[in-house]
């Protein structure tokens, strides 16, 4: 599970670069709906770990406020790249 996560959490940040690096807005937002995908499943990961029994809430709270924020940038991003490319 732990290899899991981690490989979620580098897949969010390798897209987001990798997007950049495109040519087109189009192609950087699919690469952000990609990282917004790495990140939903790297959360669930956490959320299974939790009810588990491997992480107590304070544990899972402190991963699962950042991915929170990390998820509402990704949000305003790709609403800033459409307004871009929709003019």
């Amino acid at each position: 599970m732990t290899s899991q996560v981690r490989r979620a959490a580098v897949s969010v940040a390798s897209n987001i670069a990798e997007g950049a690096a495109r040519r087109g807005t189009g192609e950087f937002l699919q690469f952000i709906g990609m990282a917004r995908g790495s990140l939903a499943e790297a959360e669930t990961q956490l959320l299974i770990a939790s009810r588990l029994g491997y992480l107590d809430t304070t544990q899972t709270e402190t991963v699962l406020t950042p991915a929170d924020r990390i998820s509402r940038i990704l949000v305003s991003l790709a609403a800033s790249l459409k307004r871009r490319k929709d003019s």
